[in-house]
């Protein structure tokens, strides 16, 4: 199999850093799963599909990796529960709302603006989750089940309730959210 890795790397590094960002809420923690994810691609490049989109398969991967580590955070919160973490979780989903916008950000920007970024960027983790693999993957109901190891039914309550979230986040702050 002959793939250029580097140009691969150099073409998808930013789509798999801006999802690894909305799905961890933390810059400094997407920069490292985003060389975790290509370090991984690159020792599993014999089992790539040189069929399929290189896209849908590295993005896969981050997928997988970043539920992996919420998981293992929230695990970590529920014995450690230490406020400092609180804080600085708050801090950087500041930064998060303010680092270049990716394609959803672009998206939302033009809907809502910065406090909708915000209100995506404080949702607790099971519904911030669901909600960018759904409009910034664009991953179908059964994809994102697949992944989170949830029913495809069970996908859709927590986008409901995600939304519902969001829109009450908006709503206190004064956002007028679009229906």
């Amino acid at each position: 199999m002959n793939i250029d890795f580097e140009s691969l790397y150099v073409s998808h590094y930013g789509r798999v850093y801006g999802l690894c960002r909305r799905l961890l809420g933390r810059p400094s923690q997407a920069e490292d799963a985003a060389q975790e994810v290509f370090m991984r691609a690159y020792k599993a490049l014999d089992r790539y599909d040189q069929h399929q989109p290189f896209a849908n398969w590295v993005l896969g991967i981050a997928s997988r990796y970043c539920i992996d580590l919420l998981r293992r955070r929230s695990r970590e919160a529920k014995l450690f529960d230490d406020h400092a973490e609180v804080e600085e979780y708050v801090d950087e989903v500041s930064e998060t709302a303010a680092a270049r916008p990716t394609t959803l950000e672009s998206l939302v920007a033009d809907e809502q603006g910065a406090q909708v970024k915000a209100a995506i960027g404080s949702l607790p983790d099971n519904y911030r989750v669901p909600l960018v693999l759904a409009y910034y993957n664009e991953w179908s109901y059964d994809e994102i089940a697949t992944h989170l190891g949830v029913t495809r039914n069970h996908v859709g309550v927590l986008l409901l309730r995600a939304k519902r979230a969001l829109r009450r986040v908006l709503d206190e702050s004064g956002q007028e959210p679009r229906t």
